[in-house]
């Protein structure tokens, strides 16, 4: 059994982590804030772009499109999107499974990793998966310009036939304490079909030239779109995640503390017994 010194040292220690997940929750809590009304604001915007575009592709013939192109998959690049450090729950675990068990479906084409986050491209590059990169910096400073840089190299690897399909895997931000993972394909892009044209418009230019803009456009947006569910739902994984380990740590020193007591009480209790007999044996 454990000796007193040893039950305040571990008490110690314990207090010393509670402090340190405390303050990380509520980092964490400020930074969710943050990104969840980036998230919100994005998403009419994203949505209401992919609307507009399947309203103008539907009748139109956009398989001719260079990113709209259905090729034998024999090449593809898995895009997980995780974060850059860990203290967040299953949040990288479940997209590097969700990777994993993708890329299975694939049979003998060839998959290569291009990682958004250090956590899940180290996950895979340990299961001897191919990473092509690890980009770390996105979310240093995660803004617009930066989402179309990775979605322009994406498109052009497309264009270029290195990939036959691009995939993004990431958790779509539901709320703080739950995410939905995402496996969505990013190249080729699927239109719908069998639509119809809401309303009767001019087009200027023409509806062509204005799907050829959109679709680059969408692509990015869609990418950006991405990389801001995953940061929202990093920063509502780790704040949940820290207000769980804070808790356990309050119970945890309760516990110390009662095994503290107890055993310094007995400590009391024999010491009084040897005081005792000590003076009954010198009565004696």
């Amino acid at each position: 059994m454990a000796n007193l010194k040893e039950i305040r040292n571990r008490i110690t220690s314990v207090n010393s982590t509670k402090q340190i997940t405390s303050a990380m929750k509520m980092v964490s809590a400020a930074k969710l804030k943050r990104a969840q009304d980036s998230i919100t604001q994005m998403r009419p915007y994203a949505e209401k772009l992919t609307e507009i575009l399947g309203n103008l592709s539907a009748s139109l013939d956009t398989s001719e499109n260079v990113y709209a192109q259905q090729r034998d998959i024999k090449k593809v690049l898995l895009v997980p999107i995780s974060s850059n450090r860990g203290l967040c729950g299953a949040f990288n675990a479940n997209i590097f499974k969700a990777a994993r068990d993708h890329s299975e479906n694939y049979g003998n084409a060839h998959v290569e990793v291009l990682a958004l986050g250090k956590k899940a491209g180290e996950l895979l590059h340990k299961r001897e998966y191919r990473v092509r990169e690890i980009n770390t910096g996105i979310f240093d400073d995660l803004n617009y310009s930066a989402a179309s840089e990775i979605a322009e190299s994406l498109m052009k690897a497309f264009e270029d036939k290195e990939y036959d399909e691009v995939v993004l895997v990431y958790n779509q931000f539901k709320n703080a304490a739950a995410q939905n993972i995402m496996v969505e394909q990013f190249l080729p892009v699927v239109m719908e079909e069998g639509g119809e044209s809401s309303g009767d418009y001019i087009f200027e230019p023409s509806k062509e030239e204005i799907v050829e803009q959109l679709i680059p456009h969408s692509l990015k947006t869609q990418l950006f779109k991405a990389l801001l569910d995953s940061n929202a739902s990093e920063h509502g994984a780790r704040m949940t995640a820290m207000h769980k380990a804070t808790d356990n740590a309050t119970e945890l020193v309760k516990d110390l503390k009662l095994t503290y007591n107890k055993l310094r009480q007995a400590s009391i209790t024999n010491e009084i017994l040897e005081i005792v007999g000590g003076a009954e044996a010198l009565n004696g």
